[in-house]
């Protein structure tokens, strides 16, 4: 009987801008080996902001694309397209594609590891307008911790702060207290804050210096690397299909000098893109 020759293709990465990045630095770290393909749909970020639909369409033809490109597993490293785009595409879009590929998010990952980090179950989350309003994590925590409370902060000027490479400004400090304070106001005894868009870790000082010291504050892309590490040697089926030749190719819709530019100061590395059109 003559056996399937298995396709080894990328592990695509897709984020609506350059957040993304730092789950992928993390993922690289944890996971050198393997092959990436990195998509930013800069040209239409952020998503933050808009609607579920929309963000659904966008983040739909990204993973369509990167199946395109071979790729078997996707990672949304973007939480605004975890929270509004996944779980629709799981259930209605692969079936149809290709039932054995896997599109995995970013929000279950962290929501399974505050049960070894959380004291008292209460959690804070800043995040995008889409996020928060989304619901997701709120969601995801009482399905995994349903004793755990989730009070959320939206903080809309953040990413345009971390884009426009304005972190060390007074107006990035004015902006991180601002809703640092807001968050913390919901509840005192908040004991474990989640950074809940791959963007803030290049805020996470700030963050850091404005919550009361005894608060975990949790970045997300090191909890995402552990958890993409413990799918794969759970899934050697999937873990066979991803090819190891330890490369990175950058994709982006915006121009491929502006991405080259930010992508540097998010992976403190000089890199090469290549620029694709969606849509």
């Amino acid at each position: 009987m003559k056996q399937d020759i298995i396709k080894q293709a990328p592990i695509g990465i897709f984020d609506s801008g350059y957040g993304g990045l730092t789950i992928l630095s993390d993922i690289r770290r944890v996971l050198p080996q393997y092959d990436y393909i990195y998509l930013g749909d800069n040209a239409r970020a952020p998503y933050g902001t808009r609607s579920f639909e929309i963000v659904y369409r966008f983040t739909l033809e990204a993973v369509q694309y990167l199946f395109d490109q071979g790729c078997q597993l996707v990672i949304l490293a973007c939480n605004t397209a975890s929270a509004k785009a996944l779980r629709s595409i799981q259930q209605k879009d692969l079936p149809h594609i290709d039932p054995n590929r896997r599109v995995l998010g970013v929000i279950r990952p962290t929501v399974e590891a505050l049960s070894s980090i959380t004291q008292n179950g209460e959690i804070g989350l800043l995040g995008t307008p889409g996020t928060i309003n989304s619901g997701s994590y709120t969601a995801e925590v009482a399905k995994l911790y349903p004793q755990y409370n989730v009070y959320g902060q939206p903080c809309p000027m953040w990413v345009p702060l971390i884009e426009n490479n304005e972190t060390n400004n007074e107006g990035a400090h004015y902006f991180v207290k601002k809703y640092t304070d807001a968050l913390m106001s919901q509840n005192e005894n908040i004991d474990t804050v989640i950074l809940g868009c791959t963007h803030y870790p290049l805020l996470y000082p700030l963050i850091r210096q404005h919550l009361p010291s005894q608060v975990k504050l949790l970045s997300q892309g090191a909890l995402v690397a552990d958890s993409l590490k413990d799918y794969l040697e759970r899934h050697p089926e999937m873990e066979q299909r991803c090819s190891q030749g330890g490369s990175c190719t950058y994709l982006t819709t915006e121009s491929e000098t502006k991405f080259t530019e930010a992508a540097t100061r998010f992976l403190n590395d000089t890199i090469t893109a290549r620029q694709i059109e969606l849509g």
